[in-house]
């Protein structure tokens, strides 16, 4: 890896070409991973990608001029000081706000590196079109605001917004709201069942453990083999297992990790102060993401905690 005050102007023109080759291609994959269910951000990014292609000409008919056919394959990642861009096909599906801010940071990012070679450079031709592409990076930030205007207005930004939103709360919240529950809820009776058993917080900590584990990895499976997503536009099933089975498991370590607490009723009081966080914590997310109202939320998380709660106690004390 080099620093970028080390590429001479053929280097630095090089790596320009491969920049512009590099965005319109990301552009490209963007505007067809958002088609499906964005046309209108889809139609913007398309054109941001001819754009790319129009300065990717220019810098290649001035290079020929200048050193030849042959380019050198100078990449983003051999020059220190670039921003690594994440490919576009490993962060499907696309979120809408994220690709807004690639496409902003790229643009900004582009446009200093062409002011920056600029002013390094001693031939009055590279100088020259350098330049006029730092403005037409800059230029380009208005026609991508312009292109947005003309073909995202305001009742169709507002459409995919609300299509995004519901896509997050399908393939994150929904499959992570239904982890919490279940490990938070379904691990009560167990964990506080070998509590009041034992008075041994200890083996009420082994209980809760294994409880919270087993769930978490019963659920991951439960959730990646009932839906790939194909028909419901759920998304990925391993994704949506991976959140289930995660967030299973920290809802039902949560109440666990106070009896670590050596005195059994100090455990046993944080470990009720845990699961109430935890409820709550339920009861918000369903009434954030799920238009629960806040009263009803509340009321029916506590009463399902409240009845796997006096079971485990009914049982630990039988």
């Amino acid at each position: 890896m080099r620093n970028f005050s080390e590429l001479n102007e053929k280097e630095v023109l090089a790596l320009a070409i491969a920049n512009e080759e590099e965005d319109n291609r990301i552009y490209t994959d963007i505007a067809e991973g958002l088609r499906q269910d964005y046309p209108g951000s889809a139609h913007v990014f398309s054109e941001m990608a001819e754009e790319e292609a129009t300065h990717r000409r220019r810098l290649l008919e001035l290079y020929r001029d200048k050193f030849g056919e042959h380019i050198p394959l100078i990449r983003r990642q051999d020059v220190r000081g670039f921003i690594q861009h994440k490919p576009v096909w490993q962060v499907l599906p696309l979120n809408l706000d994220e690709v807004r801010n690639l496409a902003e940071n790229m643009e900004i990012e582009t446009q200093r590196f062409y002011r920056r070679a600029a002013a390094r450079s001693q031939d009055v031709s590279i100088r020259k079109l350098l330049g006029d592409l730092a403005e037409s990076e800059v230029e380009h930030e208005h026609r991508a605001e312009q292109l947005s205007d003309e073909n995202l207005p305001e009742n169709v930004r507002r459409e995919e917004d609300t299509h995004a939103r519901r896509n997050f709360v399908l393939r994150v919240i929904q499959p992570g709201l239904a982890g919490l529950m279940d490990g938070s809820v379904s691990t009560l009776a167990p964990v506080f069942a070998a509590a009041f058993a034992t008075h041994s917080p200890w083996q009420a900590f082994v209980v809760g453990l294994a409880a919270s584990i087993g769930a978490g990895i019963s659920m991951a499976f439960a959730e990646a083999l009932s839906d790939n997503g194909s028909l419901t536009g759920r998304g990925a099933p391993y994704l949506r297992g991976a959140i289930t089975g995660i967030m299973t498991t920290a809802g039902g370590i949560g109440h666990t990790l106070p009896f670590l607490i050596p005195d059994f009723w100090t455990a046993m009081a944080v470990a009720m102060a845990v699961v109430v966080v935890e409820l709550a914590l339920i009861s918000w997310v369903r009434w954030k993401y799920m238009d629960t109202p806040p009263v009803s939320a509340t009321l029916q998380v506590a009463f399902g905690g409240a009845l796997v709660f006096a079971c485990g106690i009914l049982i630990g004390n039988s």
